[in-house]
């Protein structure tokens, strides 16, 4: 069995969690006090919003600290799919944002809403569209790069952070220009279908990875390519593969020599299993060795 990982994967994981959640702290508290000084309903909703990217990147921070915990007797394949469970979560709690945000829409075209102070919240979302759109990106490149749901997740509700807040950023902007009122509901209700669309993408992704499906076809012909290229091995057979957390499970049957010694076997699937991983990285790789059957050859 061979396991490779990248030696500033969990570092790197903690860090872009850590960044996020400190990140989403001081953006809730900024638009909260904003939309008090303003009386602005859009505010007061990206404020809302705001809170739910703190819930997420708290469930990011937790899940990739748990996920990385050591195999145990209970958990012997170890703790990966918490992060998956965790981005399935947060893409429900992506989902519950867009109810939120329509309706606030449809109340704020049906009864209206005056906002002042506009240069204050104009201020306020500029800084927030900045700034979300940076550490989205930062979590988003973090969380491809080591494979985690959870901060793919994350960084998905901070990218729709700056979508929203620009959003409003427009809306507060068109309604100090022409005095146009409705500017907010008119943007967030087309906002609305923008966040279901990335919210289904992620409930999608986290689910197939909670029920173990197979790695990428690219990565079964690196795994493919790997075996057959072995001048040694006669034949493979019952390739399994799944994801858990950030982390490849492959498992095969390969078939060697009937006259070989154990010894040989062995080095035959150690050199395979550590081409395994270094073709998928990270992985966990298990081969099962089998002699070659005549019997079996010709049927």
């Amino acid at each position: 069995m061979q396991a490779i990982q990248h030696p500033k994967t969990e570092l790197l994981k903690r860090q872009a969690a850590s960044v996020s959640l400190a990140y989403n702290i001081v953006l809730t508290l900024l638009k909260v006090a904003a939309a008090v000084v303003t009386g602005s309903v859009s505010l007061l909703s990206e404020a809302v919003h705001s809170a739910t990217d703190v819930v997420a990147s708290l469930i990011a921070f937790l899940s990739v600290r748990a996920a990385a915990a050591p195999p145990d007797e209970d958990h012997p394949y170890g703790h990966g799919k918490i992060e998956s469970l965790a981005g399935f979560g947060e893409s429900i709690l992506l989902l519950l944002i867009v109810l939120y945000v329509v309706f606030e829409a449809v109340q704020r075209l049906l009864n209206g809403s005056e906002v002042q102070a506009l240069d204050v919240g104009i201020w306020v979302m500029g800084f927030s569209t900045l700034s979300s759109f940076a550490v989205g990106r930062f979590v988003s490149r973090v969380g491809r790069e080591t494979g985690s749901m959870a901060l793919c997740s994350n960084g998905q509700h901070l990218m729709i952070d700056f979508w929203t807040s620009l959003g409003v950023l427009v809306a507060l902007t068109t309604t100090k220009l022409t005095g146009w009122r409705e500017a907010d509901s008119v943007f967030a209700i087309g906002l609305g279908a923008w966040l279901a669309f990335g919210a289904w993408r992620l409930i999608h992704e986290a689910y197939h990875q909670l029920i173990d499906r197979r790695i990428t076809d690219e990565e079964l012909a690196r795994i493919h390519s790997v075996l057959r290229a072995d001048p040694d091995l006669i034949s493979y057979h019952r390739l399994r593969t799944r994801h858990s957390g950030n982390l490849h499970y492959v498992d095969v049957h390969v078939v060697v020599p009937r006259e070989w010694s154990v010894v040989q076997a062995h080095d035959l699937a150690d050199h395979l299993e550590k081409q395994i991983a270094e073709a998928v990285p990270p992985a966990q790789v298990v081969i099962h060795v089998d002699p070659f059957d005549p019997a079996k050859a010709r049927s």
